[in-house]
């Protein structure tokens, strides 16, 4: 599209042909609560996760009724970024980051290839499934919701989750337990309408400001930007203007939400496009949806903020952005340990001292009772985190 769509007079009109769709939709949303509520979801959406690993993601997501498909997916997704090579700094390995002094004993040759490796997503899903499943019949006995009691064993260990007869009163761990339900959600069928998110109406009143800025790829607005964007610093910054914390990569944002069909979308959901349209980690490009088929973005070099159609053969999806779900996302920018915001899965030393004390520490878990795969890191990323370009 040429310049003269923002420029001149066309693209005065598109602006004022949604001003009653942007009324009708930012109002329905004023009307409504911030977040999605609902129950467990136990399917996994199609498209959600990379194809390769769907398959696995869905057998043994059913291991035992204390996970689901969606959940396990969100665990992977907080390890790794579904990304098979991971490697964090102190060692933890592959696609569900198992340390090498603890996979032997969790190792699943979930292929049949005669080979187990933490490296092989076929061996490692698995594996992680089958620790899950571990956990939970460790900590059965104990009262509250099983999912997450063991969410909180993944997480503070076994022990811990006993001697407080739940969940643990560590702020990490509370996180991580209400970040991993979160996620789940994310990755789940939506089987219901999805509730307007309120918050949405400022996010996309904001973006309106920002038609006719020029585009800089990794541009965040700021000074020294020149106050230009690209496509993920855009939705980031206008969602922050109403207190959401996206992250900085358009494939991460894909997680901050459920996503809505087409036919369910709202002005204020985030619309993404990939390369692989069964691959949402390939994700390159997002805008904001304002109605009537159309977006707000930053396109690519050479052109400006504005609006355009959403309707392309790369659209993969869209998301409902909400405040938990934007919180339950790990940080994975430069120099992060991803668990700033409580959802990694470090152990404590302390705990496992305590735990290797208690007459429980023999139990059904081998090791010291509460000993999960420790720590949980990533991989640090560059500013793209595996996607095809920044924006």
């Amino acid at each position: 599209m040429s310049k003269a769509w923002v420029a001149g007079g066309i693209a005065l009109a598109v602006p004022f042909g949604l001003v009653g769709l942007l009324t009708v939709g930012v109002g329905a949303m004023q009307s409504a609560s911030g977040s999605q509520t609902g129950g467990t979801t136990m399917e996994l959406a199609a498209g959600t996760v990379p194809a390769q690993f769907q398959p696995a993601i869905d057998k043994w997501g059913r291991l035992c009724p204390e996970i689901s498909p969606a959940l396990l997916a969100a665990q992977l997704y907080q390890e790794s970024g579904f990304d098979p090579n991971a490697l964090s700094p102190i060692g933890a390995q592959g696609i569900a980051q198992f340390m090498p002094g603890t996979w032997p004993e969790w190792a699943t040759d979930g292929d049949g290839d005669g080979k187990t490796s933490p490296w092989d997503p076929d061996d490692a899903i698995p594996a992680a499934a089958r620790y899950d499943c571990s956990l939970a019949k460790y900590v059965a006995k104990v009262p509250g919701d099983r999912t997450n009691n063991m969410l909180a064993a993944y997480n503070a260990g076994a022990y811990r989750v006993m001697q407080y007869n739940g969940i643990p009163p560590y702020k990490e761990t509370q996180n991580y337990v209400k970040a991993i339900r979160s996620l789940e959600q994310s990755f789940g069928v939506v089987k219901a309408p999805l509730q307007p998110m309120a918050l949405a109406a400022g996010a996309v009143n904001w973006a309106q400001t920002k038609l006719g800025t020029p585009y800089l790829w990794g541009g965040e607005g700021s000074a020294a930007d020149g106050g230009r964007f690209d496509c993920s610093g855009l939705t980031q910054a206008a969602y922050e203007t109403v207190g959401i914390k996206l992250p900085r990569v358009a494939n991460d944002q894909w997680n901050a939400g459920r996503h809505p069909s087409r036919d369910q979308l709202l002005p204020g959901d985030l619309v993404f496009f990939a390369t692989d349209l069964r691959d949402p980690r390939s994700i390159h490009h997002v805008g904001m949806y304002v109605g009537n088929g159309q977006m707000i973005h930053a396109p690519y070099t050479g052109t400006v903020i504005k609006f355009g159609p959403i309707d392309k053969p790369d659209y993969i999806g869209a998301t409902r952005v909400t405040p938990e779900g934007a919180q339950s996302l790990p940080d994975r920018s430069p120099g992060s340990a991803n668990n700033d915001s409580g959802a990694g899965s470090p152990l404590a030393e302390p705990d496992k001292a305590a735990a290797a004390k208690s007459p429980a520490a023999k139990s059904a878990v081998p090791g010291t009772a509460p000993q999960p795969r420790l720590p949980a890191g990533t991989k640090p990323r560059g500013a793209g985190s595996g996607s095809v370009r920044r924006g």
